[in-house]
């Protein structure tokens, strides 16, 4: 069921139509309900797998309080992370681990006849696997209490909104949220219904016009040329940011109308200074998951300079496999983790050399928005093309290669249109507190504004077809 499709909003007016009458103490079992369901459309069959998950880590977590072993509390948290991690492993990396080392093999002459697994990838077994982890690590860590309802901990686990792409959420954030009354607010509503309609616009009139472009190409590498592939990269730049953070926009506005606040996901990226400042900003609930979990457990930076570069290496790479299990992801995530590497150990003469040069900070901050920008379009090459040979081909080509470009003018130019909007948005969004007070509107004035706007706006502009969201593959 996609979120870009009016099964979707009937869909959600029927949960919150029931929310809103069923007595308080059944809203739980609503819930759980709806999000089961919701799953279920996709596949009835992997619900499994998410339950299983879901017993497994409330078991774990009730007995790690129960015990005062060092060596048991241990054993018990190896198998939540056996478990779930071992899940996605069998449906998500096997086959490409087993295409490896069946490669290696052959290169060495060993025989290797191991088959790969003829399975459908699980949507969304990545963001819940994550989530439900994280839960399992704070109880070991004595963070937080363990849930003891199975039912509201089945519904962290598995709440609609943001069960197939996120944002990946922390049990301290959601499950007193879920344990809460929740009366109706028309002003929280309200603000759902927009966010909702500014997820769809960022979708469908940006997203999904862009991917015709960018489809046509990637899809045909050999047929086009360097200023193509310059084109079709700043395309998916903006086709995977308004893609994914319209796709958290519509979570978070569609658990607002339930009255429960998800984090934010995204935070206008694009404007970053520099490639921490944008981790900073994009996919925070990835990139913060990360930090707690991954890099901040290795040591993080409180230790010596080469550890602190391999762990933000090792922490990028396995960013980039999770999203995906290719050897594209793991140059991604290389790429990022080497800048981020060369930026840490360059910092202090980074700004030796700006404070030397007396570079004003206006165009300073410009510069380095630019240079961001640049450097994580380069990467996204080896994110959208299906091979590492297609990506380095498109990189050689927008090098060499220039030529007259391949234009698709009507779907490139209802999305630019978007696009210029969306970052008028995000810098009046970011900037709302400098404007003079008597050019600012009432509340209620720009909201109802924005209604009309983004619902004409998605009436008269948006792509047909209801394209499936880029991170329901993750």
């Amino acid at each position: 069921m996609l979120f870009n499709s009016l099964q979707y909003i009937f869909f959600l007016v029927l949960v919150c139509g029931l929310y809103q009458t069923v007595p308080r103490r059944f809203r739980w079992l609503l819930l759980l309900a709806a999000s089961y369901a919701f799953y279920m459309c996709w596949n009835a069959f992997y619900i499994v797998l998410i339950v299983a998950s879901t017993l497994i880590d409330y078991v774990v977590a009730l007995l790690l309080t129960r015990t005062e072993s060092t060596n048991a509390r241990k054993l018990l948290l190896g198998t939540s992370l056996l478990a779930n991690l071992g899940l996605l492993f069998v449906f998500k990396y096997w086959n490409f681990f087993n295409e490896s080392v069946a490669e290696l093999c052959e290169a060495l002459a060993v025989p290797w006849s191991v088959p790969d697994l003829n399975v459908l990838l699980p949507v969304g077994i990545s963001f819940y696997t994550f989530q439900t982890l994280s839960y399992t690590i704070d109880v070991y860590r004595r963070r937080i209490e363990p849930e003891r309802h199975l039912g509201r901990f089945a519904l962290y686990v598995s709440f609609f909104p943001q069960l197939v792409a996120g944002p990946i959420e922390r049990a301290e954030r959601l499950l007193p949220q879920l344990r809460a009354e929740h009366r109706f607010n028309s002003e929280r509503f309200l603000s759902g219904v927009l966010l909702i309609l500014w997820g769809l616009f960022k979708k469908v009139v940006i997203a999904d016009r862009l991917s015709v472009y960018v489809d046509a190409v990637f899809g045909n590498v050999p047929e086009h040329n360097g200023l193509t592939y310059l084109i079709a990269t700043y395309a998916f730049a903006f086709q995977i940011y308004c893609d994914f953070s319209g796709y958290s926009d519509i979570a978070i506005g569609s658990a607002r109308l339930l009255g429960i606040d998800l984090m934010t996901n995204f935070r206008s990226p694009y404007f970053a200074r520099d490639l921490q400042d944008f981790w900073r900003r994009w996919h925070i609930s990835l990139s913060t998951w990360l930090r707690d979990y991954l890099y901040i457990p290795l040591g993080g930076n409180r230790v010596g300079s080469l550890r602190t570069y391999a762990n933000l290496m090792i922490t990028m790479l396995l960013g980039g496999l999770w999203h995906g299990a290719s050897w594209n992801f793991v140059a991604w995530g290389a790429l990022h983790g080497g800048a981020l590497a060369v930026l840490k150990a360059t910092s202090g003469f980074r700004e030796r050399l700006v404070a030397r040069m007396r570079i004003p900070s206006p165009v300073s901050v410009a510069a380095e928005i630019v240079v961001t920008f640049h450097f994580v379009c380069l990467t996204w090459i080896f994110f959208r093309a299906e091979t590492l040979a297609q990506a380095l081909q498109v990189i050689r080509g927008i090098a060499t290669d220039w030529g007259s470009p391949f234009i698709e003018a009507l779907p490139l130019a209802h999305a630019l249109l978007g696009i210029a909007v969306m970052l008028c948005v995000e810098l009046v969004q970011a900037n709302i507190g400098k404007l003079p007070s008597r050019i600012r509107l009432e509340p209620a004035t720009v909201r109802w504004m924005a209604y009309y706007a983004l619902f004409f706006a998605i009436a008269l502009l948006g792509a047909e077809g209801g394209r499936q969201f880029i991170y329901f593959q993750f």
